[in-house]
């Protein structure tokens, strides 16, 4: 398994459309790395470019110590795996995954072992004989995952390739694909828009916006710890809550406030946020960061605002309140067992420990 390395990589398309950003990134040995972002921001096509079915503008691309920019696809000893499985449908299961082995004229014996090899790894040796339409989704993306997992590639490349099956197999193959994973101890670098699947796969997660790069880290420094309103906002379900206003100095406290809505800032924010006295910032909280009063522990005036219920979204466990005080709409993830009725007025506690705010011109993160 090899590093992968991207230096100052620019991709420029007719017309001066800047599709890929200075992007600078370090894929380690080993690494388990998701690119994720909204579509269209550029995440595809930098896989794209490390494959080699893009040329670059500008930049470098290394695979371990060796300069790929001019190396043809097929000499870069990468595999894919590709959304829509890209099977060959007159041929068997093992036939699709022979096929690579063939073409480099790899030995017949040789070929019977890695396929029955990746089979056996995937579960999916009863079905060597079938031709892909007698397959359902998940056996073939399996399949798919079997033709690349034959050819032991330097590294592994995944674009979106759970996008195309449904909730549960979803989560059934994130799970397999980590097994793989941590059982190959590859070098993968996976492309998503889901957030979800960003989290819950990747050693470390790129986030992507209009071609640049947003933050690396890994998934808890990412959630907790977000450098800017866009990332914050991307990652986590529901979204972060954002309102906009002012923090200012009211006696000895220091308050964010829009409207009714008004909170003590923490002590450990005040350094932060003091040069940003009585500018209009933007103050973020998370839905789980938001408690019904009556089950609170550490309720106070200052971390309390009262704001009607609009609407009650049950999930199970848990449930989402979509509120408003004033003109602020925000959204509390509770306990399955609170169910207000709808335009109920509520007191709710805010874990200010936990607020973020951003600058509102750079929305960049300030604390």
């Amino acid at each position: 398994m090899a590093q992968v390395s991207l230096v100052k990589v620019n991709k420029v398309y007719p017309g001066n459309i800047q599709a890929v950003a200075n992007v600078d990134l370090s894929i380690e040995r080993k690494e388990f790395m998701v690119l994720v972002g909204p579509s269209g921001c550029g995440k595809t096509t930098i896989l794209r470019m490390i494959a080699g079915l893009e040329n670059i503008t500008q930049g470098k691309i290394y695979i371990g110590d060796k300069l790929i920019n001019d190396v043809p696809p097929k000499d870069r000893d990468i595999a894919m795996v590709f959304q829509n499985y890209a099977l060959y449908p007159h041929m068997t299961v093992f036939q699709n995954m022979a096929f690579a082995l063939k073409l480099r004229k790899y030995p017949k014996s040789e070929i019977e072992s890695r396929v029955h090899d990746a089979a056996e790894i995937l579960g999916i040796k009863p079905l060597l004989d079938r031709k892909p339409k007698e397959l359902s989704g998940g056996q073939r993306q399996r399949v798919a995952l079997g033709r690349a997992i034959v050819r032991k590639p330097l590294v592994f490349l995944f674009d979106e390739p759970l996008s195309n099956l449904d909730a549960k197999l979803r989560v059934q193959m994130r799970t397999e694909i980590k097994k793989l994973h941590q059982r190959l101890q590859a070098t993968i670098i996976y492309v998503t828009h889901d957030q979800t699947e960003a989290l819950t796969m990747g050693d470390r997660i790129v986030v992507v916006k209009d071609g640049a790069v947003q933050q690396v880290a890994d998934p808890i420094a990412l959630y907790d710890r977000p450098v800017n309103k866009f990332v914050a906002g991307f990652i986590g379900s529901p979204p972060m809550n954002f309102l906009s206003g002012t923090v200012s100095r009211i006696d000895t406290k220091w308050v964010f406030q829009n409207g009714p809505f008004k909170v003590k800032v923490t002590d450990a924010a005040v350094a932060r946020l003091a040069p940003y006295e009585n500018k209009e910032i933007i103050f973020g909280i998370r839905a789980e960061d938001i408690y019904d009063k009556l089950f609170a522990t550490e309720a106070s005036p200052d971390n309390t605002v009262r704001a009607t219920c609009e609407v009650v979204e049950p999930m199970g466990a848990e449930a989402f309140l979509y509120l408003r005080t004033g003109a602020n709409s925000f959204i509390a993830r509770v306990s399955g067992h609170v169910r207000p009725s709808v335009n109920q007025d509520l007191d709710l506690v805010l874990d200010m420990g936990k607020a973020h705010f951003f600058d509102k011109n750079t929305e960049k993160a300030i604390l």
